[in-house]
């Protein structure tokens, strides 16, 4: 057997013409690549500037950490949070029907490809952008932050809802069918179970890139703890700056560990 095995190995087809001109070819990208990045030198004080920022993190303004005002970091984190939360909980519901119209296995061809042309065209336009829209829309504010993660978390979303929808064992719904079944109960003991697992998996890991998206959002004014960051930046206050990065730290820690434990739950059952 080993023979066979040995002698089957030296019989395979020799691909090195194919893999010498992958190499090239990938090298070749690199180099291009390369040439369109141009580093210009950093600034005459930028390493001054990267010290500072260290120095902030681990010597925050404690005064602003656990202050627990509007102002405070504390209250920042939370609007953060509930922006985050929020714009994951109406862009997952409304993920839904497009999901469905999207399905292959359930819709015509036609409306399963325009839906998915809507989808695409929703995750085209990055969440900065969307950010600058709405903001001309519903002025600065919370509001602003959670209209943004709400349509961006809709392209995501619904991508990994039709892959869930589109991997239904029929079998299931088969023998249901087979047992009498009305329509409400194949979808209660038939798709639910199916479908609820992989579906609160994508809506939690949406939530942990969102915690991260709403921060950044903070910088054109849609709420949130990126304003009050970047202020303090500008203004060289590199204690508050440690202080928000600290928080944003701690916090971004929290929510992995959660999300985490929840999804490994839901992945074992």
């Amino acid at each position: 057997m080993n023979k066979q095995i040995e002698q089957a190995y030296k019989d395979r087809p020799r691909s090195t013409a194919y893999q010498i001109v992958e190499s090239v070819i990938v090298v070749a990208l690199i180099v291009w690549s390369g040439s369109a990045v141009e580093f210009t030198g950093g600034g005459a004080n930028g390493g001054q500037i990267a010290l500072n920022i260290l120095k902030g993190i681990f010597h925050p303004d404690p005064k602003l950490l656990f202050n627990f005002t509007m102002q405070g970091v504390p209250y920042l984190l939370l609007e953060t949070v509930c922006i985050a939360f929020l714009g994951t909980l109406v862009g997952a519901v409304l993920a839904i029907p497009f999901s469905f119209l999207s399905a292959s296995n359930l819709m015509p061809a036609p409306i399963a490809w325009l839906s998915r042309m809507a989808i695409m065209a929703i995750r085209t336009v990055p969440a900065f952008v969307y950010g600058l829209m709405f903001i001309r829309v519903s002025g600065p504010g919370a509001f602003t932050g959670l209209l943004t993660m709400s349509v961006c978390s809709i392209g995501m979303v619904s991508k990994m809802y039709i892959e869930a929808i589109e991997d239904l064992d029929i079998r299931i719904l088969e023998s249901l069918d087979a047992c009498g079944c009305n329509t409400m109960q194949k979808i209660r003991y038939g798709i639910l179970p199916q479908l609820i697992p992989n579906f609160a998996s994508t809506v939690i890991y949406r939530f942990d890139i969102n915690l991260r998206d709403a921060t950044v959002l903070g910088l054109v004014g849609a709420g949130g703890i990126g304003a009050p960051l970047i202020f303090a930046m500008n203004s060289y206050r590199w204690n508050e700056a440690g202080a928000i990065l600290v928080g944003l730290i701690v916090l971004v820690l929290i929510v992995e560990y959660i999300s985490t434990r929840i999804r490994v739950k839901l992945t074992r059952g």
